[in-house]
């Protein structure tokens, strides 16, 4: 039920009609402080429509109200702040909860629109590092919600698999390189050789033509350059594809920047036509100075075409093949002038759709408070840190509960999901310093607590031995021990929204932190299980409780086991 809606249904009629009720209910307030009501109504914008004081206003509806949702209505100043009746909200909501199960909390604004999301899209040829969790996680999640609210997402893989370092790479390979070595540990070796090519280049230079020189055999469609790199990428694939099977990572799409390569020709023809093309420095650019953008670098005065052309080429891809309603890229912050660029270079284009065109970056992840860098070889594996941190967390079951069935399937969920959820729980736009110890506690903000908080749930469904179904419910409860649980439980869909609006699955993160906190203490507080008249309300709470954390911890990726 969604109580906002009702409130402004009321106060659509009390205001005689001269407010439209989609407009009321978006000026209703949630207090941030419980003591001041559930629901709050600021007057200020009524009183130019009725030539009255805002305070006076609120005064006059206080005393028109009269529904059994409300126990208690208050003015404050020029708001009118709302109680709502304990009992009646209550069982309404763990109603809908028992009958919806993982549905609870669906919106429908999304109207089926398609949304496509670039994420992940990590190197080929190099090691998915600690530093591509970020994209994968956090545009993982995105799909969901956006799932969630109605949209269809899909998610594309834009691999790095085509530019320069290519050529670098094949260029150490033919000076160093070991063929059995690589076929033996291809990635591990490749990024030996990689960070090799490095070193040696900072006192012999000429290494850095040697690759330029490489690339451009490769783009020529030399035969021995396109066999390693059709290797190169194959063996990636194959290491990428086990990471993100741990993860429960799936692509929709995997074309990456190779894919591009003859879409690119269209892109420059496109721009020439509509004279959008000039010369700049031998190089071809698209001004911007009217965005307040530096130019766009289209073509490189050796003919070479550029990231941009390339992303160019893709979003006219992407809106012919998906027709989509959204477009994300879900790519570092460092990235924000070039995704400016390529937005304002499809606008000048005339294409419209380039507006629901968004960029969502995010910070960095650090180790000992600095970058991770693939090419100096300051790099944390990605899956070593899976399978570190499943680890750990099969050891803490063995010591904590021994007797558990499936101990490795929860170790992964666990071990994995204490990863995934130590980014997503902060802001994306904040830095994350990379700590295990701090990803696996099973106490405050972190993924282990709040699925020790559903399985500690699902434990007390099991002793009670009852069927809890959405049938006819009665119940004896007031609900007043319940009702900061049940208050936070109609919360759900608009912390989704919220999520979906702001590109930010913290929101979500955040609020089943709230959930699982306020269900422990009504655990310590309350016998759950005293048979007495009010044990079917508060089992019909605690499944409630199971629901909503499960479909939350999905929402971010992760699983709920029911044992831990």
């Amino acid at each position: 039920m969604n109580f906002k809606q009702e409130l402004a249904a009321i106060l659509y009629d009390l205001l005689d009609q001269a407010i439209s009720a989609k407009e009321l209910e978006r000026m209703i307030e949630k207090p941030k402080n419980q003591e001041l009501g559930d629901l709050a109504f600021p007057c200020f914008t009524l009183a130019k429509l009725k030539r009255k004081s805002p305070n006076l206003i609120a005064e006059e509806l206080r005393e028109k109200i009269n529904s059994p949702i409300f126990e208690k209505v208050e003015v404050v100043g020029a708001y009118l702040n709302l109680f709502l009746n304990k009992k009646t909200a209550s069982e309404k909501v763990v109603h809908d909860i028992i009958s919806q199960k993982g549905t609870y909390g669906v919106l429908t604004f999304g109207n089926s629109g398609t949304v496509t999301i670039d994420m992940s899209s990590p190197n080929i040829a190099k090691p998915f590092s600690m530093g591509h969790l970020r994209s994968t996680v956090i545009g993982n999640s995105l799909a969901l919600i956006v799932e969630k609210c109605g949209y269809k997402p899909i998610k594309i893989n834009h691999l790095g698999d085509w530019g320069t370092q290519f050529g670098k790479l094949i260029t150490a390979y033919q000076l160093w390189g070991d063929a059995e070595k690589v076929k033996l540990n291809p990635i591990k070796e490749l990024l030996t050789l990689y960070i090799k090519f490095h070193k040696e280049a900072e006192s012999n230079p000429t290494l850095e033509d040697q690759g330029r020189s490489w690339f451009k055999r490769l783009e020529d469609g030399d035969e021995q350059a396109l066999a390693l790199w059709k290797w190169f990428r194959e063996e990636s694939l194959k290491e990428f594809s086990r990471i993100y099977q741990l993860m429960n990572v799936e692509f929709d799409s995997y074309a990456g920047e190779a894919f591009y390569n003859d879409k690119m020709d269209r892109v420059v023809k496109l721009l020439e036509e509509q004279q959008l093309l000039v010369e700049s420095e031998q190089a071809q650019v698209v001004e911007l100075t009217e965005e307040q953008l530096p130019p766009c670098l289209i073509k490189k005065s050796d003919g070479a075409t550029l990231y941009a052309t390339r992303d160019l080429a893709a979003a006219l891809y992407r809106q012919e093949e998906y027709q989509f309603v959204q477009s994300l890229y879900v790519v570092g912050h460092e990235q924000s002038l070039h995704f400016k660029q390529l937005i304002a270079v499809l606008g000048k284009m005339g294409y419209d759709w380039s507006k629901q065109m968004h960029h969502i970056p995010f910070g960095l992840m650090l180790k000992d408070g600095r970058k991770m860098s693939t090419r100096k070889g300051k790099v944390v594996l990605l899956e070593e840190v899976l399978n570190e941190s499943i680890a750990m967390a099969r050891h803490s079951i063995e010591m904590k509960n021994p007797n558990l069935p499936n101990k490795g399937a929860v170790a992964k969920q666990v071990g994995v999901g204490a990863v995934i959820f130590h980014d997503l729980k902060n802001n994306r736009m904040n830095d994350i310093e990379f700590s295990l110890e701090e990803m696996l506690r099973f106490e405050g903000e972190t993924g282990p607590y709040v699925q020790y908080t559903y399985a500690r749930a699902c434990s007390i469904l099991r002793k009670a031995n009852v069927k809890v179904d959405g049938g006819a419910l009665t119940y004896e409860n007031t609900w007043e021990k319940e009702w900061k649980v049940t208050s936070l439980l109609m919360e759900f869909a608009p912390a989704i929204k919220r999520a979906c609006m702001n590109f930010d699955p913290s929101q979500v993160a955040k609020y089943i932190i709230d959930v699982a906190q306020a269900f422990n203490k009504y655990y310590a507080d309350v016998k759950i299980l005293e048979d007495n008249t009010e044990q079917q309300g508060r089992l019909a709470l605690v499944y409630s409780v199971t629901e909503v954390l499960k479909e939350g911890l999905r929402l971010l990726g992760l699983e709920a086991p029911a044992e831990m």
